[in-house]
């Protein structure tokens, strides 16, 4: 492993299987992966990535998460969305965006990836920002989601907005603090909304500089306090990068972080 945790940003990983578009602007499109081996249909697993929703981060540098769980046998879809710092990104579209091509995939995965995807609702595995999305996905639209694999994710942006995270990243999303928008604040943050009954696992690693564990023990807290099926893995001397990276020793366990989620399938 690189002594860089950065490094997996930009590690070369093997293409995707497929590009496909669920809607019509060029960032509306999706990477799949067809799983490795010739087992039974699985479900879909989507990799919702981070980067702050910023434009200069995309789904590229989850080119190696996204071929180590397809190795793992499931069926990977990398979701593109619009991001901020460039026109269209930001509220409200970065964050329809996700939702509309979560509840597109299924068929569109399905269609592309004949026999490998079982039906029914995706998994989402989110990172960063990319834990922000799916976390709001699951809480709004939570008939499109079968449950959230949550790495490190933004789960308060209130809060993320008082730490100025990224230099105003939260910002630059929602056009202003909580005081300037709250009604974007209220649709938009995991901490508001009400949880809902779908299986949330949470992983966070003690030593992350851009995104303190502290935010996924008071999410994972505040959700169990009102009987969300909610659970967070810790994972000591782990940064922000080693999760997404199977070359770290925090793989394994991400890896049965998604074992304990899909563990009916």
């Amino acid at each position: 492993m690189s002594a860089d945790p950065r490094a997996v940003l930009s590690r070369p990983a093997p293409a995707p299987d497929v590009t496909i578009g669920y809607g019509d602007h060029p960032d509306q499109v999706v990477d799949l992966r067809h799983p490795v081996g010739n087992g039974p249909a699985r479900p879909l697993i989507v990799v919702v990535h981070g980067g702050f929703w910023r434009a200069e981060y995309d789904r590229r540098h989850t080119d190696a998460l996204a071929a180590a769980l397809a190795a793992l046998g499931h069926p990977v879809a990398q979701v593109e969305y619009r991001r901020t710092g460039r026109p269209g990104g930001g509220w409200p579209n970065t964050l329809t965006d996700v939702l509309t091509g979560v509840a597109a995939l299924p068929r569109l995965a399905a269609e592309a990836l004949p026999g490998r995807v079982a039906p029914g609702a995706p998994y989402l595995v989110g990172h960063s920002a990319g834990g922000h999305l799916a976390l709001y996905a699951a809480a709004v639209a939570p008939e499109t989601v079968a449950g959230v694999l949550a790495l490190a994710p933004v789960s308060n942006l209130a809060e993320a907005y008082r730490l100025d995270l990224d230099s105003g990243a939260v910002a630059a999303l929602l056009g202003g603090g909580p005081e300037d928008v709250p009604d974007r604040y209220a649709a938009a943050d995991p901490r508001t909304l009400v949880p809902g009954q779908l299986p949330v696992v949470v992983v966070h690693g003690s030593r992350d500089q851009q995104v303190p564990v502290g935010m996924s023990r008071d999410h994972v807290a505040a959700g169990r306090a009102a009987g969300a099926d909610i659970t967070l893995f810790e994972l000591p001397f782990c940064e922000h990068f080693g999760l997404i990276d199977p070359e770290s020793a925090a793989w394994p366990q991400v890896a049965e972080a998604l074992r304990s989620l899909l563990k009916d399938h």
